[in-house]
C-alpha cells in the first residue's frame, strides 16, 4: 500500500520501517487487535507527509530523486512497463485522497471494510461506496482492463 501511495520503492520501504518503529515505541499502549490498523494509519500519515515534502522539493530539484529505473530486462519491456505504470500512477494520483486511501487500503492490505472504516473514521458502508466510486473512476480512465 505504501508503494502505491508513493510510487517509490525506497520511500515506501522507509515509510513502512518508520511506521513499525513508531509502533514499537508505543507497543505498551497498542492492543493486539488494533496493531494492523495502527500500522496502516501510521503508513498513510507518513506517506501523506512525504508527498507534501515532495511538492516542496520539486521547486528545488530538477530531477526527482524518487524516480527509479525499470526492472524489466529488454528495452521494449521496460518501455511498456513504464508506460503502463505511469498510466496507473496518474490515474490513482488523480483520485481524491478520500477515494485513494480507501482503494489502496482495500486492495493492498488484508483489512476488512469494517477495519478500513475504523481506520479512516468512516462507516463501513462508506468504505464500500468509495471503493466502488474509485474503481469506476479508474476503469473510466484506464479502460476496462482492471477487475474487482
Amino acid at each position: 500500500m505504501a508503494y502505491h501511495l508513493l510510487w517509490s520503492t525506497e520511500d515506501s520501504q522507509e515509510v513502512v520501517q518508520e511506521a513499525f518503529l513508531r509502533m514499537w515505541r508505543v507497543r505498551a499502549r497498542v492492543r493486539m487487535d488494533s496493531v494492523e490498523p495502527f500500522v496502516y494509519r501510521t503508513v498513510i500519515n507518513l506517506a501523506r507527509s512525504r508527498l507534501r515534502n515532495r511538492r516542496l522539493w520539486r521547486w528545488v530539484s530538477l530531477q526527482p530523486r524518487w524516480d527509479r529505473p525499470a526492472a524489466d530486462p529488454t528495452p521494449e519491456q521496460q518501455f511498456g512497463q513504464a508506460r503502463q505504470e505511469n498510466r496507473l500512477r496518474r490515474a490513482v494520483e488523480g483520485l481524491p485522497m478520500e477515494l485513494r486511501q480507501v482503494i489502496l487500503l482495500c486492495e493492498f492490505s488484508a483489512l476488512s471494510y469494517k477495519q478500513v472504516g475504523d481506520l479512516l473514521g468512516i462507516p463501513e458502508g462508506t468504505v464500500g461506496s468509495r471503493r466502488h466510486r474509485a474503481i469506476a473512476h479508474l476503469r473510466n480512465l484506464l479502460g476496462d482492463e482492471s477487475h474487482d
